[in-house]
């Protein structure tokens, strides 16, 4: 009677919990939807200091969440004419091998170790600073670089640092799961000034998909992916992120932006100094 008991107590606990990942996707799906900012720098920060989720756990689903949500609004912008191909490539020529690189050597860790969590949590900290940074100062960077858009060594230093800012982004992105979106897509402005705003969103977003997927993989082989956990955060998010985009419009971006700003900057420096 008493392991019926139990064994029924675990059961609504799980169904509890499997509601609690769907309400929280959801949540997150709403926010990316009316900010455009990556759900990594959300997800991933809840999974692990609401829910107490191993950091590998954490971002290793995540990553492949990222995929799949991210892989919808490719295919929208790529019908659309909205991705610059090329800079895609460029990206992904630097982040994919980087992305190997890192789960290679991630995989040389011991698995579920306090070492990996970590060097994960101080990494998804200083990704969710940066991330916070890229949102406040995104406009200014900009301004910055289309002064010097007509500069021979801008101009020169393009491809390559394009390149490098992928391989960046490949590590960056494989530790923590941040950065392939808001902090990707400061980088692009301020690389490529003259770019329109949509093809640089559309561009950053398709060079996401494959970093996000082969990193997810990786984790996936090194045993770091809750398949159950990623079910229910996909349930809720993709309802969350249409209702977000049809309510950004009657949300003015000034105040949003700075608010999420801030939150990022407070949870950055609790995962680091944890």
């Amino acid at each position: 009677m008493r392991d019926c008991y139990h064994a029924r107590s675990f059961s609504l606990w799980h169904v509890f919990m499997d509601w609690m990942f769907t309400l929280s996707g959801f949540v997150v799906g709403a926010i990316v939807g009316l900010t455009g900012v990556g759900g990594g720098s959300l997800m991933t920060p809840l999974l692990v200091l609401v829910f107490g989720i191993h950091p590998a756990t954490a971002v290793g689903t995540d990553l492949l969440y990222a995929a799949i949500t991210k892989a919808g609004g490719t295919v929208v912008h790529g019908r659309k004419g909205h991705v610059d191909w090329r800079i895609t490539r460029l990206l992904a020529t630097g982040s994919i091998p980087a992305a190997l690189l890192t789960i290679w050597a991630l995989s040389l860790l011991p698995k579920q170790s306090a070492e990996v969590s970590h060097i994960m949590s101080v990494a998804l900290g200083i990704a969710l600073l940066l991330t916070a940074c890229s949102i406040v100062f995104r406009h200014k960077l900009q301004d910055h670089a289309l002064a010097h858009a007509d500069d021979n060594a801008h101009t020169q230093l393009r491809a390559p640092l394009t390149i490098a800012v992928g391989a960046l982004l490949g590590v960056l992105v494989t530790i923590s799961s941040v950065g392939a979106g808001a902090l990707g897509v400061a980088v692009l402005f301020y690389l490529y000034p003259r770019l329109p705003t949509i093809r640089i969103i559309g561009s950053d977003l398709a060079h996401a998909v494959p970093l996000t997927l082969v990193a997810g993989i990786g984790h996936w082989l090194l045993g770091s992916v809750d398949w159950s956990l990623l079910g229910s955060l996909l349930l809720g998010s993709l309802p969350g992120i249409w209702l977000g985009s049809h309510a950004s419009a009657k949300i003015p971006d000034r105040i949003l932006r700075p608010i999420l700003a801030c939150m990022l900057l407070l949870i950055g420096g609790k995962l680091i100094v944890q």
